[in-house]
């Protein structure tokens, strides 16, 4: 008979807590009850300022369809507790529900510190902690006036340049002398400062709001400053901290520390029996700690003492932290301020690059304690698991890597070093993963070893331990070319080299082979500008593209003229109806707004077409690795919910990206408004609708791994929307690899998204002016495939099934009906009987 454990709280620790115990207790000794306040499951609190950019709570959530599903697990949403009661073993909840408890497990979390300040309960006053507080800022922001955040922390600057992304005047309060006080250092902090006053920040530091001032209505109108400033804003949003949540510690006997928070010991344990404690709420040995790696640690040290396995301790935190706040690279680790007897430091500050590093160092300068990044944190990785040993290189040579010949890497960093903190996973770990061969990339070792799952800081060790233990992804395309795609495409267009066969005896070797030549063709179509079909171009397609026309699995053809934005005529209706009835074919309204035909004969190919494009029509490149559709809802049109135009917009892009060759498909989609009707954000990119403009979303799609895009920019005017996508397909096009779709391709970089914002919309290499006059250029070479092989005599006589018999059809195909239309006839094959050897049993369908 299995015990009951009661868990409350369902923040990021009590839901690790849940999995920590399902992955251990094999036997099914527990059966547990989760509550959570909240009306959402776990979600990723860490990520919460993305819900304000996009992200949805869906996205955000932790909890996946196995938890959701394991009869062992009762979870109850928008349920609290009311009161523990340690001698009875109970659980009193919000709904008057009385449960039973064998074990008990507190995870209740945290709650926003809101200074004692007049007036901080008015309307318009908010705090930065749930879906819900964003919801009520985001309903509350006003573009264009001010926006005042209490607080210089992380969070602090997360809700700040949460409000700026809200179109607001961004304003944050420090009552240090310096933003992130418990993070950073002086000389860090006054680098932090500039870097985000020049994003668009408004810093106050060394003040405090005194009092907060209201309107004739009672809401707030602004607020004053201790140092004389006053500030006008009816959006106050507190940040200033967190305050462990212990409230049922009193009625319960539980002990607390000394600044709050349910006391527990080293194996979490609080002063009454069967019960824990876990994260924030948790004060080990009288320490609260405010971050989800030592959460995550606790839950690990209960669940293992919960499955039986005994004396697991809470070994200490990493406070380590690396952050990328308001575009900024923040990070600080062991001993950021100096503060260990005898302490050493190491800075370097470089304003004109607004970049500071600081190395804290013991007495005799041999080993390194802790550190500050500022502005440029890529040696974070290397330096985080080397606080408490000895120095293995210089101090410079840590904080600059190729300032001299040694050199730091993974492979100074010895083997029980901690790589991912979140999960408590060392170099060991990693290595013997690597070693054992069950993994060849990065998200491989994810999957194995669960690093780089949490904060995602130690991605780029993850990368170096792999190259260091040799584990190399060849890039080459093929057996033929030792160079990637994209490194063809820069070859092809800085020698203009226009044949394949020229390319191969010239950077190659043989003759070529399936992969390399229709990646080829995609190349040299996509920079010159001819028909695929032209000369030696014709022989390197693979079928579809050789027939303009997607081959299905009886040897015919589909026909799929572009519909733009699913907008179309009744009389081009009438057309397709025709043409599908007089050829016999198959029709069907597809996902992407067009109307497929199914089941015509090579030979039947240029009749066909030459029907659609005398009424209108052109391929709609169904056969291409190019874009296929740009899908809309009817936006303001006709539904009384939007907000833009999004079917004039979805038209706009279709025929501006029609005919892009590219690295593999591209589908799009525009909606009207914020209720994604097109299913933008399941797109290679996606255009939703805002009352300002366009939010423009990049790298989802629904092949193999579905996943929904992510924010590249917002509040996006018609002409920056069309710029800034123009830059972002033809930078796709240059570097993207062979079948590498767009999700693929942002998650090679190594910063993923954020270099291709950096790329795409702040131009930070220079040639945002080059991808927009490659972009013209495809635009004004753009013909339409079919049309061109109606008007070529040459191209014409490749559609034949035979070449002796051009006009005779494949005797091969056949055809059965079903609903009324036809559909390939079954394959018979004979299949042996077992009856008599020798004879062969009656054919059957497969």
């Amino acid at each position: 008979m299995s015990n009951t454990l009661v868990v409350i709280g369902h923040g990021m620790v009590g839901h690790r807590l849940v999995e920590e115990v399902r992955e251990r207790d094999h036997a099914g000794h527990w059966r547990i009850v989760v509550l959570g306040e909240e009306p959402s499951p776990a979600y990723d609190r860490v990520g919460l300022s993305a819900y304000l950019k996009g992200t949805t709570a869906e996205e955000l959530s932790l909890t996946g369809a196995e938890v959701r599903a394991d009869p062992r697990v009762s979870l109850r949403t928008g349920v609290g507790a009311a009161r523990v009661n340690p001698d009875e073993a109970t659980v009193l909840t919000t709904e008057g529900e009385t449960l039973h408890y064998d074990a008990l497990v507190l995870a209740t979390g945290s709650r926003p510190f809101v200074p004692p300040v007049r007036g901080s309960d008015l309307p318009g006053c908010h705090v930065y902690r749930t879906l819900e507080d964003l919801d009520g800022i985001r309903a509350a922001a006003e573009p264009g006036t001010n926006g005042v955040v209490v607080g210089g922390g992380l969070l602090g600057l997360e809700a700040a340049d949460a409000l700026r992304g809200l179109g607001m005047h961004a304003h944050v309060v420090e009552v240090a002398p310096r933003l992130m006080p418990v993070q950073v250092d002086e000389g860090g902090g006054a680098v932090l400062a500039r870097l985000v006053e020049e994003l668009g920040l408004r810093v106050h530091t060394g003040t405090a709001v005194e009092n907060v001032r209201q309107d004739e209505h009672g809401a707030v109108s602004g607020v004053s400053l201790t140092d004389g400033t006053a500030i006008d804003t009816g959006t106050l949003v507190f940040s200033a901290g967190i305050r462990p949540r212990d409230e049922l510690a009193g009625p319960a006997g539980i002990e607390v520390g000394e600044r709050g928070g349910f006391l527990v010991d080293p194996s979490c344990r609080t002063s009454e029996a069967g019960i824990w404690a876990v994260g924030e709420c948790a004060a080990v040995q009288g320490r609260c700690h405010g971050l989800v790696a030592p959460g995550y640690q606790m839950a690990a040290v209960v669940a293992e003492q919960l499955t039986g396995g005994g004396g697991a301790e809470f070994e200490g935190a990493d406070s380590a932290t690396k952050l990328k706040l308001v575009g900024v690279d923040v990070a600080s680790f062991g001993d950021a301020h100096g503060t260990s007897e005898g302490a050493l430091e190491v800075t370097y500050a470089n304003n004109a690059a607004g970049t500071y590093a600081k190395l804290v160092l013991d007495d005799d300068a041999s080993t390194l304690l802790g550190g500050v990044l500022v502005g440029d944190a890529s040696t974070y990785t290397t330096l985080r698991p080397l606080v408490g040993r000895p120095l293995p290189a210089a101090p410079e040579e840590l904080l600059f890597p190729g300032s001299s010949s040694g050199g730091v890497g993974a492979g100074t960093l010895p083997g029980e070093a901690t790589v991912c903190s979140c999960h408590n996973v060392s170099k060991n770990d990693i290595t013997a993963a690597i070693s054992a061969g069950s993994v060849e990339d990065v998200a491989g070792l994810k999957a194995c070893t669960k690093a780089g799952t949490g904060c995602g800081s130690c991605v780029p060790m993850l990368k170096t331990l792999l190259d260091e233990a040799g584990v190399v992804t060849s890039n080459a395309l093929c057996e033929h070319f030792p160079q990637s795609r994209s490194e063809l495409f820069e070859i092809v267009r800085a020698t203009g080299i226009g044949s394949f066969s020229e390319l191969i005896s010239r950077y190659g070797t043989g003759r070529g082979c399936d992969i390399c030549k229709p990646a080829v063709a995609s190349v040299l179509a996509g920079l010159g500008g001819s028909h695929i079909l032209e000369e030696e171009q014709a022989t390197l397609q693979d079928t579809n593209d050789r027939f303009l026309a997607n081959m299905q699995r009886n040897g015919t053809y589909s026909v799929v003229p572009r519909v733009p934005g699913g907008e179309i005529t009744p009389q081009k209706l009438i057309v397709l109806g025709e043409v599908a009835e007089e050829f016999g074919l198959y029709t069907k309204i597809t996902g992407g707004q067009r109307v497929d035909m199914f089941g015509a004969r090579v030979e039947q190919l240029p009749e066909i077409w030459r029907r659609l494009v005398e009424a209108g029509f052109e391929s709609g490149h169904a056969y291409g690795k190019a874009l296929r559709t740009v899908k809309s809802c009817v936006g303001t049109d006709w539904c009384r919910f939007g907000v833009q135009d999004s079917v004039s917009m979805a038209i706009r892009l279709e025929l501006r990206y029609r005919g892009l060759r590219a690295p593999h498909k591209i589908k799009a989609g525009v909606s009207g408004c914020a209720r994604e009707c097109a299913e933008a954000r399941s797109k290679d990119f996606g255009v939703i609708a805002t009352e300002r403009g366009w939010n423009l979303y990049v790298g989802g799609n629904g092949g193999f791994s579905p996943r929904h895009a992510e924010l590249l920019a917002s509040d996006l005017d018609d002409e920056e929307l069309v710029r800034i996508l123009d830059r972002f397909l033809m930078f796709y096009v240059r570097t993207a690899e062979r079948l590498q779709r767009t999700a693929g391709w942002i998650e090679s970089f190594e910063h993923g998204l954020d270099h291709v914002r950096e790329v795409v919309v702040r131009d930070s290499l220079g040639i945002a002016a080059d991808l927009e006059e490659a972009m013209s250029r495809h635009i004004s070479d753009y013909t339409d495939e079919w049309a061109a092989v109606l008007r070529d005599p040459d191209k014409l006589s490749r559609f034949v099934s035979f070449v002796n018999a051009p006009q005779a059809p494949d005797p091969t195909i056949e055809f059965t009906e079903q609903r009324g239309q036809i559909r390939p006839a079954p394959v018979m094959l004979p299949v042996p009987t077992t009856e008599r050897p020798g004879l062969v049993s009656e054919e059957v369908s497969v």
